[in-house]
């Protein structure tokens, strides 16, 4: 539902380019949570859907998998990224609502700052209107960095929409906070090992 939102979204962002020239893409947002439209500008809502709840902590994390892995806990809602000698740096994440979960061992094959997002034909065929291509910036729906997972469609992303961190919100994508996924895209490197779990 989130996603046809944001299809919706993205459609009403290009009608009102059309009528109102002068006014920026970037100077708004659509808040699928309660349906509206937000100047970037206007004073924060007090009910902290500006930001995510879930703070990247350094944890205790036992395993044999190589420092450098990323481990997706989709039930959790949680990565863990192996730090080695029993630690993990863990993020909260949005995950994959139901009908698109997934799991799978796959390897960080391309690592994008402030990337393009080219909707999926799939997603274009449910979502009628969606872009065949949005330019990346801060309302671009990958957010500031993208790790690229294998040849799968999906990616590890931030998101314009942090207050979605900790729910089960997407087509399948993994999303962090912009702040997380950039500490996670410094952190990662081409190759690495990504394994997502139920």
């Amino acid at each position: 539902m989130k996603n046809l939102k944001l299809a919706f979204a993205v459609m009403l962002v290009a009608m009102v380019g059309a009528i109102a020239p002068n006014t920026a893409f970037a100077d708004f947002y659509f808040d699928g949570t309660t349906n509206e439209w937000v100047d970037s500008d206007a004073p924060k809502a007090s009910s902290g859907r500006r930001g995510s709840k879930v703070k990247r902590t350094e944890v205790d994390y036992k395993t044999k998998l190589a420092k450098g892995t990323i481990i997706v806990e989709t039930s959790e809602r949680r990565l863990y990224f192996v730090l080695g000698n029993g630690r993990a740096m863990k993020y909260g994440v949005g995950v994959g609502r139901d009908g698109f979960r997934w799991s799978g061992t796959h390897r960080v094959t391309r690592k994008a700052e402030w990337p393009g997002w080219t909707p999926p034909p799939a997603m274009r065929k449910r979502v009628p209107g969606l872009p065949a291509y949005m330019p990346g910036g801060p309302k671009n729906p990958l957010g500031a960095r993208a790790l690229y997972i294998g040849s799968t469609i999906y990616r590890l992303h931030g998101t314009a929409e942090p207050w979605t961190i900790g729910q089960a919100v997407s087509s399948g994508c993994i999303r962090l906070t912009n702040n997380d996924i950039e500490d996670l895209y410094n952190r990662a490197k081409v190759g690495s090992r990504v394994i997502v779990r139920h």
